[in-house]
């Protein structure tokens, strides 16, 4: 199975640093957001993410000019129609990528892989949606994208033997690390991670510590790059409460409640670094 080019649906921070993988390392990239203001803004980011790039010796100027000449935007899905793999990386909404997949479904040839990017939904059930459950997975990059080495790959209960070994092989072009992960809710990574930035929410809350001392213990006490509640407010308040309600949905297990203070900041509209409010001030 030959994949040369490949759609990304979604020109947010996770599809434009995937667009900026793919494209760095030699494949023809469709990235498609209805927005063209995202699309403007995507490029920007992706240039300056291959600046950074050359900074960091991983590539030349060559490299990110090719990379730049590579990525072609549009607001249309149906560019996909050329495309080998589509990789979806829109918000986490099941409804909204189960219409969306149904709408690449019918503009992609039959031998399109369709891959998603979500953090929790389940693949099986998406698979299901389409006429091409076989060929589809999940494939969560880790943001950032251009820098995180880990990829999780997801198989649906229908995803084909072909369909992973040909996003295993593709994972390790990108010069990732691809991890094989079955489809429960939260995979690994953020079953793992979750429940942590949760339970440091309710630390937060019963009052136990200050939001910077939390997040030192963190930091100076078990070598965390990052503190759990600055990284919530980087993941963004929202996608958390989603990820723990899809948990406790999941397994039915009090264990993933959702903090009540992280639902009263969603409400609040205090969703971390892209609100300009969460834990900390931004």
């Amino acid at each position: 199975m030959t994949i040369k080019t490949v759609g990304v649906l979604g020109a947010g921070t996770m599809g434009s640093g995937i667009a900026q993988v793919f494209a760095r390392n030699g494949f023809t990239v469709h990235l498609v957001d209805n927005q063209p203001s995202h699309l403007q803004q995507a490029v920007t980011k992706i240039q300056k993410g291959l600046d950074k790039c050359i900074e960091r010796g991983m590539i030349d100027e060559a490299r990110k000019d090719n990379a730049l000449s590579i990525i072609h935007t549009s607001p249309q899905m149906d560019v996909f129609k050329s495309c080998d793999l589509v990789v979806e990386a829109v918000t986490e909404e099941e409804p909204t990528k189960i219409a969306l997949f149904q709408s690449i479904d019918r503009i992609c040839p039959d031998h399109t892989i369709l891959a998603s990017n979500t953090s929790a939904i389940s693949l099986t059930r998406m698979a299901a949606s389409t006429k091409r459950p076989d060929r589809f997975m999940g494939m969560h990059f880790m943001n950032p994208v251009p820098i995180m080495e880990l990829v999780e790959l997801i198989r649906g209960l229908q995803t084909s033997d072909e369909t992973f070994n040909a996003l295993f092989e593709i994972s390790k072009q990108l010069n990732k690390t691809p991890v094989t992960v079955k489809d429960f809710p939260g995979f690994v990574s953020n079953r793992i991670l979750m429940p942590m930035i949760n339970e440091a929410i309710y630390t937060l809350y019963e009052g136990v510590a200050t939001t910077e001392d939390i997040d030192a213990v963190m930091t100076l006490g078990m070598n965390h790059p990052m503190g759990p509640l600055r990284l919530a407010d980087m993941i963004g308040l929202d996608t958390c409460l989603f990820i723990m309600n899809v948990l406790h949905d999941g397994f039915k297990d009090s264990k993933y409640r959702p903090c009540p203070l992280l639902q009263q900041m969603v409400d609040a509209g205090y969703l971390g670094k892209k609100s300009g409010k969460g834990f900390y001030d931004y």
